[in-house]
């Protein structure tokens, strides 16, 4: 393990995120090398201050006399419009509720989804799984994929644009293999996961932090793709923006 590779899952150690066999390969890394038992001691220290600090932020008063004045009275009801009130109301909340569990299925489908795709990026970090075809040429890149999956996931050299194609490797997100292709910017990995959806409809990519990385996630030519990396949340963007017009350029890459 290097020390980038260590100093990414520290945060996932002090949290006791990390699986047994990933926090003993950082421990015995850490135990070995003075700058990263030193980067371990300032990220616990931190953590200790924020806890013990009093952040906490109680509303005043006003606020909810504020609420509540806001909030129109009640005025005198007769049964027959009470009752019409409920029997509106109930079947008001019924469509509402239907709605609201697949809302919330949706969002915790996505959310553990997300979840995967920043467990993946993890490990690829560790020693010797970044990678099962180690190429900047996208014309050896993505054929080693042909026959591999059902879909072939696009690989586009971004190099001249300030993003290295690395390489590729098959992954594993929701319980089926998918393509990982995957770039390097300054020292920061980026993982393209991609896979084929039934949605053919494209949807505008947003990028939201999970674990302290960030992941931007679109849908296009009927593919959902996800960039997670510790890169900052502007160079993500920047990175699926080139990707997603060169993408285009390159009929669906």
């Amino acid at each position: 393990m290097t020390c980038d590779e260590a100093d990414i899952l520290l945060h996932a150690l002090i949290d006791g995120e990390l699986d047994a066999g990933h926090a003993r390969e950082v421990e015995n890394h850490v135990a070995a090398c003075k700058r990263c038992t030193a980067d371990l001691k300032a990220y616990r220290e931190m953590k200790a201050a924020v806890t013990t600090a009093d952040v906490r932020f109680t509303a005043p008063s006003h606020l909810r006399q504020r609420i509540e004045a806001a909030i129109p009275r009640s005025r005198g009801t007769s049964r027959r419009s009470l009752l019409a009130g409920f029997a509106m109301g109930s079947v008001v909340s019924a469509i509402a509720a239907t709605g609201l569990v697949a809302i919330v299925l949706r969002d915790d489908d996505e959310r553990r989804i997300a979840s995967e795709v920043v467990s993946a990026h993890l490990r690829s970090l560790q020693a010797g799984h970044l990678t099962d075809v180690l190429s900047t040429d996208q014309h050896t890149v993505k054929p080693w994929f042909n026959g591999r999956l059902d879909v072939s996931p696009p690989v586009i050299d971004l190099t001249a644009l300030g993003f290295t194609l690395i390489g590729g490797r098959l992954d594993y997100i929701d319980g089926r293999a998918i393509g990982a292709v995957v770039y390097k910017r300054r020292a920061h990995v980026i993982n393209l996961f991609v896979a084929q959806t039934p949605n053919a409809t494209h949807s505008a990519a947003r990028t939201e932090d999970i674990q302290g990385f960030n992941i931007r996630r679109w849908r296009d030519h009927g593919l959902s793709l996800w960039a997670v990396s510790d890169l900052n949340a502007d160079e993500l963007a920047e990175f699926s923006e080139k990707f997603e017009k060169a993408m285009q350029a390159n009929g669906n890459g």
